[in-house]
């Protein structure tokens, strides 16, 4: 019974590290004064904590946009 519970607690805590680091970073683009990016990023971390993975695909989208830019 212990290892599914813990296999749970770690599946929400990585959920839950996804959100953060997105929101992180769109805190850092406002404060970097990119508001467009900053408010995109903030708002995919709302939506990845009920879809895991969509805030990491923004970041990742943003970061090769600006690359190719």
């Amino acid at each position: 019974m212990a290892t599914t519970r813990t296999r749970s607690d770690r599946t929400e805590l990585l959920k839950n590290a996804g959100v953060v680091t997105t929101a992180i970073d769109g805190l850092i683009e406002l404060t970097k004064g990119r508001r467009k990016s900053g408010l995109l990023l903030l708002g995919a971390a709302a939506v990845s904590s009920r879809i895991p993975g969509f805030g990491t695909a923004v970041s990742v989208l943003l970061r090769a946009y600006r690359r190719l830019r």
